[in-house]
């Protein structure tokens, strides 16, 4: 059964650039494969290596904190571009904070820092579904 349609791109900027690692963090998957995020909304940023079926996501890195300027729908799988870098994918959500914050977890080959990659503040974000450009 097909359950998704086609939906809106979710973009923000950047507020605040993590330089930051962890490989003991301890985060937990949500169960949830989306979430919606209003406009305004502040959430962290996180880089991992680890996969879906992982226990507990331990080696992390810090991108940072974006501000959600379009509110929408962010999923499971969902492609996260910073200013012109393609990030990683939207692995899912880690609710610790919550509801201060969500912690959304980017899977790629390795974990990131906001510095390493040179991120910087006021840079445009976007969560953009998968197979749309």
């Amino acid at each position: 059964m097909i359950e998704d349609g086609s939906k809106r791109t979710v973009s923000g900027v950047l507020v605040k650039v993590l330089v930051h690692r962890r490989d003991d963090r301890g985060m937990r998957l949500e169960e949830f494969a989306s979430r919606c995020v209003r406009q305004g909304e502040v959430h962290e940023l996180v880089t991992t290596d680890h996969t879906e079926g992982d226990p507990s996501i331990d080696r992390v890195g810090f991108l940072g904190f974006a501000e959600i300027r379009d509110g929408g729908v962010i999923d499971r799988g969902d492609e996260v571009r910073i200013g012109d870098q393609v990030v990683g994918t939207v692995l899912g959500f880690d609710a610790c904070h919550f509801p201060n914050h969500y912690n959304i977890l980017i899977r790629r080959e390795r974990p990131v820092t906001g510095e390493q990659i040179e991120l910087s503040p006021e840079s445009t974000v976007r969560f953009v579904q998968s197979g749309t450009r």
